[in-house]
């Protein structure tokens, strides 16, 4: 199966300029722009955990593999460069269009966003369907976005709108990747991070890497309609959905209260930017309702086991 499917891989890829050698060897060679640093982030996704073949289309899950770990680029402001793909692939797929759909889904979105695959593995095994992706970006020296740099007074802002990913957000969505580069070009971005497990929860993983607590406040938090649709069934608020559903793949940002006024007047996003709290010296992560009552708020979400 190998040599056939890298074959026809080779044939499909297009080229890009920051890729010197591309798929045939035994390792890709990639330029790093000047004056930049190399960030790298990786995921794999797993049959059962995180889609379900035959539910799920091959073109999708193939998608949902390469944006996530763009979205994870996204956190840290990072331009893509390139990716590279591995594929555990069940007995009884192997000689199907499975690892070719999938292909597919991956090297679109890979077109979208400049990030060409340029290597990787396939294996055929008697285990689930995995799908492996590790993404190279570049960044400016020392120009990263952390989740740590998180200060007293900032205030907390999220774009998009959040909740109900199950619906079909978790694999349609679009990482911010553009909206990254844009925010970090003009303004100055304290920390950063990815919604991926549910605001409360990551959130609460931003708050112990800067060393700070937060307030946040339910009413201002932006709820998709998915979301408002599923408390018809899942006997859940809409505001527990955003807080806590993850898969959201919006920036989570802590910024001045000067950047902060002035991203919401000028809104340079097309998806939005929202304020839905404030970093405090307290270490503890707090929800204050519209009568301005302060209470402890659980940190839920998906935590992988």
């Amino acid at each position: 199966m190998e040599l056939e499917f890298v074959r026809w891989l080779t044939e499909q890829m297009a080229t890009r300029p920051q890729v010197v050698l591309g798929i045939g060897d035994d390792a890709a060679v990639v330029e790093l722009p000047a004056a930049t640093q190399l960030v790298v982030a990786a995921d794999m996704l797993t049959d059962g955990v995180h889609f379900e073949v035959g539910k799920h289309s091959p073109e999708r899950i193939g998608r949902k593999s390469l944006a996530v770990n763009l979205s994870d680029l996204a956190a840290m402001a990072a331009t893509p460069l390139a990716c590279v793909v591995s594929l555990n692939v069940p007995r009884e797929h192997a000689k199907t269009t499975l690892p070719q759909q999938l292909m597919r889904g991956i090297a679109e979105l890979a077109d979208e966003f400049a990030c060409p695959i340029v290597g990787g593995d396939t294996n055929v095994t008697s285990g689930p369907l995995v799908v492996s992706v590790t993404v190279l970006g570049s960044v400016a020296t020392q120009k990263f976005w952390t989740r740590s740099g998180a200060q007293v007074g900032d205030r907390l802002l999220v774009t998009g709108s959040l909740g109900g990913s199950i619906a079909g957000h978790h694999f349609d969505f679009t990482p911010r990747v553009t909206e990254a580069l844009a925010l970090a070009a003009m303004f100055d971005i304290h920390a950063a991070m990815d919604i991926s497990d549910g605001l409360s929860l990551d959130l609460s993983r931003m708050l112990e890497a800067s060393g700070v607590g937060a307030i946040v406040d339910p009413p201002r938090v932006p709820i998709t309609s998915a979301a408002r649709e599923l408390t018809k069934t899942s006997g859940k608020t809409p505001l527990d959905h955003a807080l806590n559903d993850g898969e959201d793949f919006e920036l989570l940002l802590a910024v001045s209260p000067q950047v902060a006024k002035q991203l919401l007047q000028e809104q340079p996003l097309s998806c939005g930017l929202s304020d839905v709290g404030e970093i405090t010296a307290e270490k503890q992560l707090c929800q204050r309702d519209s009568e301005g009552n302060v209470t402890p708020l659980q940190a839920r979400g998906f935590e992988h086991k």
